[in-house]
């Protein structure tokens, strides 16, 4: 299987006329009897021996993770080393040079590059800790605090490195992510706040809306969602999706296994919202990452009008039933969605087709 990064680079380096590609697109667009646009395309698997690598992968990166916390320093008995990180990290970007680098394999990479930054974030954050004493760290909440947002700003660097040498997509969620640790950590220490406060959701609430427009800047330039930004956009709208929807939801008490009937009204009309929001900007990750809040919602709904016990039963029959039907006609409701919006609008979400081969000739 082959992305549309593959064709890109194909054409920049001679293989393919840019006719050509354009003919391919337009070519399997028909055959799945949807515009290719609307897909959502992303390589996570080339074949089995993707599968194969990460595993062995996996496995080796364990192997020297768990080396590394035998014989490193430790905060206490039993606690993890730096040294396990270090190690971590040091064989995953080793790894990425052939695997991601030479080979180009989607499965490895991800693990490698998660494998990469989390190691470095690790390595900080635990040596940071045997740096300053784990007694002050015990006892100060907010100096602890500050070491997890230097851990992560540390984290968000080796991104940025991983990024500059591989050109991994997910690469740039994890470094946004490592951000948003980083200012999240910031406010709790320096605000005594909890997960759970409202003010702390709210917080998290903004950055998810600002991780949700770093990725439709990078889905504006590129429109027709032909090159490698469009994969990491995927990824950005991934990130951002449950950064949106876990404080909403939290704040109207559907986190906690409470919420009224009027509450549950208010989750459908919340989900109504997001699912034009996706329509608009042809992203389903809204629609998956609210999807569980919304079975609950809908369930309590039921239960006041059918017997509980089937309840959960009809809420995944009703969802399910409206989610395939959204899917099949994705494009005729996007369609309807996208064309009454204003010109300038317009012009910055994915269009709502690629111009055909014929066009492009």
């Amino acid at each position: 299987m082959y992305s549309d990064s593959d064709l890109e680079a194909a054409v920049a380096a001679g293989a393919l006329t840019p006719e050509a590609a354009a003919s391919l697109r337009a070519y399997v667009a028909d055959r799945s009897a949807s515009p290719a646009v609307d897909e959502e395309h992303f390589r996570l698997i080339t074949g089995f021996n993707d599968i194969f690598v990460a595993v062995a992968a996996a496995i080796l990166l364990f192997a020297l993770g768990y080396i590394g916390w035998s014989i490193g320093p430790r905060i206490e008995y039993n606690s993890p080393s730096p040294t396990s990180g270090l190690l971590v990290a040091g064989a995953a970007w080793g790894l990425a040079e052939f695997f991601t680098r030479k080979r180009r394999m989607a499965l490895p990479s991800i693990l490698l590059l998660l494998a990469f930054v989390g190691g470095v974030v690790a390595t900080t954050g635990f040596g940071l800790v045997l740096g300053v004493g784990p007694d002050a760290v015990e006892h100060n909440k907010t100096l602890g605090g500050f070491l997890m947002a230097g851990a992560a700003a540390v984290g968000a660097g080796a991104a940025w490195l991983h990024w500059r040498r591989f050109r991994v997509p997910i690469t740039v969620a994890a470094g946004a992510a490592s951000v948003a640790a980083l200012v999240m950590a910031l406010l709790a220490s320096s605000f005594d706040l909890t997960p759970r406060d409202p003010v702390f959701l709210g917080f998290m609430l903004l950055l998810g809306v600002g991780m949700f427009l770093f990725a439709m800047s990078w889905d504006a330039s590129d429109p027709t969602r032909e090159t490698r930004r469009s994969d990491v956009a995927f990824w950005l709208h991934l990130l951002a999706a449950p950064m949106m929807v876990h404080p909403i939801f939290r704040l109207l008490g559907l986190a906690d296994g409470g919420g009224s009937a009027v509450g549950a009204v208010i989750v459908l009309v919340v989900y109504a919202v997001f699912g034009l929001t996706a329509l608009a900007v042809d992203r389903r990750a809204l629609l998956v990452s609210a999807l569980v809040y919304v079975l609950f919602a809908l369930s309590r709904l039921f239960q006041q009008a059918i017997a509980v016990e089937l309840s959960f039963a009809v809420t995944a029959l009703v969802i399910g039933s409206a989610l395939l039907l959204l899917s099949a006609f994705w494009h005729s409701a996007r369609a309807a969605v996208v064309r009454p919006l204003p010109p300038a609008v317009k012009a910055k979400l994915p269009v709502l087709d690629r111009p055909s081969a014929a066009a492009a000739a």
